[in-house]
């Protein structure tokens, strides 16, 4: 007799299909068609207490049909802001690349952890492959890494592992193994060096801020000066932490001369490449990473400048003597035997913090495929053309003010409105000029015509950061936002 298949009552397998080819065409329709649309609106503002009546976020204990489940899809995308957009400039990352799209999509699909050859095979030798690659444009012919949840951990991991390196007992002993560190950054630096500091209780206090030139870029005599400093104070200089693309100006530390000082005393030096690490792709433009092969480790992020999506992080390392297993390997039994049928060294779940860890090379890989490393150097080439030609247009209206000439693709200026021309010599101009970026942000976003962001800086009031990464981005999407920002800044 043959047997019969008991499903549970509430597992409807060919409902599910029919759900997931729907939800598919709404993807397709609202977020891929329209979030990349110039037509259409970036974001659609709502206030808070109006967006959650909209969303109807309350769970209940009996389940929607089908039709209310797409509705709420619709919702969902109709109500999220689109990144992809080409009026987006509001992050350092933008814009939408099919391939790394279907990976995403098929990395989802497949919902495997990367830790054991066992059970994620395929990109267990992808991530490797990958790895590999990047290490290539760094500089590297050998060395390990692995693919993070975001640029601040890959940071966190350097510090980790600089500091095991020098003092191994730490590992067992914790901060009792420890002499008081140092750790050297710009201000310029990201904010994850300040938190990675925090979480590995080296304390923020470990962390010495060595002076940046006008540009945004390390000075390596005053690191010089600050390491012998922290010496005279009884503390043991660790780490020296480069970046190449701070997160406002868009500067490259010169890693050269900062190596030369690193080899000098002994220190591991990590470069924060997280946002410029994709102008290695680029002929023309790798000159502002000279001197990265001379690193320890480097944070890199293609979801970046490539678009491959979120996230997509990866944390390269000169080391060949399996420094982060060492570092972070608990010999879990039950994942990592020792007497599997294959070499358990496919097995590199033991290298990371973290145990479940997401796929996160596909992505990156399938685009590769598609676009080749000659078609990721244009990208990277086209985000720079756009950039000059953003500049020159500036420099021909009247109420655009650089902040300073741009080394990347990060433009900072100030809109002046009609108002405040020709008042730069008034004691409270600072203070107006400051109080314009918010208003037109407020401006731009509830109209939903675009989104670009604003900070203030050293001593400087609130200027705008305007970031040209999307590839999908054209002169005429530049033209418009010059445009629009005067359209809303009018009567100011």
């Amino acid at each position: 007799m043959a047997e019969s298949n008991h499903f549970s009552p509430h597992w409807d397998l060919s409902a599910g299909e029919a759900l997931l080819q729907d939800v598919f065409g709404i993807v397709m329709d609202e977020a891929v068609r329209k979030g990349t649309d110039a037509s259409e609106k970036v974001c659609e503002w709502k206030e808070p207490e109006e967006l959650r009546k909209l969303l109807d976020l309350e769970l209940r204990s009996q389940g929607e049909r089908q039709d209310q489940i797409l509705d709420r899809c619709r919702t969902i995308i109709q109500y999220s802001v689109k990144t992809c957009h080409p009026r987006f400039f509001n992050q350092l990352f933008s814009g939408l690349d099919p391939c790394a799209l279907a990976g995403r999509i098929i990395t989802e699909s497949l919902n495997t952890s990367q830790y054991t050859y066992e059970i994620a095979p395929v990109f267990v030798l992808m991530e490797e492959e990958v790895l590999k690659k990047l290490r290539a444009l760094v500089g590297w012919s050998s060395g390990d890494g692995v693919f993070c949840p975001g640029g601040s951990i890959s940071n966190m991991y350097a510090l980790n592992l600089a500091r095991y390196q020098r003092y191994p007992d730490c590992k067992q002993r914790g901060l009792r193994a420890l002499p008081p560190l140092a750790i050297f950054t710009t201000q310029e630096s990201h904010y994850s060096i300040q938190k990675g500091a925090a979480f590995l209780g080296l304390g923020t206090d470990s962390i010495r801020l060595v002076k940046a030139d006008q540009r945004g870029r390390m000075i390596p005599e005053d690191l010089e000066k600050q390491i012998n400093q922290a010496e005279a104070e009884g503390a043991v200089p660790l780490l020296v932490s480069a970046t190449s693309g701070t997160t406002v100006l868009g500067a490259f530390d010169p890693l050269e001369a900062i190596a030369d000082v690193c080899q000098q005393h002994g220190l591991w030096l990590h470069v924060d490449a997280a946002w410029g690490g994709s102008v290695l792709l680029s002929q023309t433009h790798r000159h502002l990473l000279e001197g990265i092969k001379r690193a320890d480790s480097v944070s890199w992020n293609p979801h970046k400048l490539l678009a491959t999506g979120l996230q997509c992080s990866a944390l390269l390392l000169r080391d060949t003597s399996n420094l982060l297993k060492h570092c972070h390997g608990a010999q879990a039994t039950y994942l990592f035997q020792q007497d599997k049928f294959y070499d358990v060294a496919l097995d590199t779940g033991d290298k990371v913090v973290q145990c479940g860890r997401r796929v996160d090379c596909l992505k990156l890989w399938l685009m590769w495929k598609a676009l080749g490393g000659s078609g990721l150097e244009q990208r990277v080439d086209w985000a720079f053309t756009l950039t000059r030609y953003l500049v020159e247009k500036m420099k021909m209206r009247k109420g655009f003010e650089l902040v300073m000439e741009p080394e990347f693709v990060n433009v900072c200026f100030w809109y002046v409105p009609p108002s405040l021309r020709g008042l730069q010599d008034s004691p409270d101009y600072g203070q107006k000029l400051s109080q314009v970026a918010p208003v037109l942000k407020e401006r731009m976003v509830k109209e939903g015509s675009m989104m670009v962001g604003y900070q203030p800086h050293r001593s400087w009031p609130n200027f705008f950061r305007l970031i040209v990464a999307n590839p999908a981005l054209s002169t005429a999407d530049l033209d418009f936002f010059l445009d629009e920002l005067e359209r809303l800044g009018q009567d100011l």
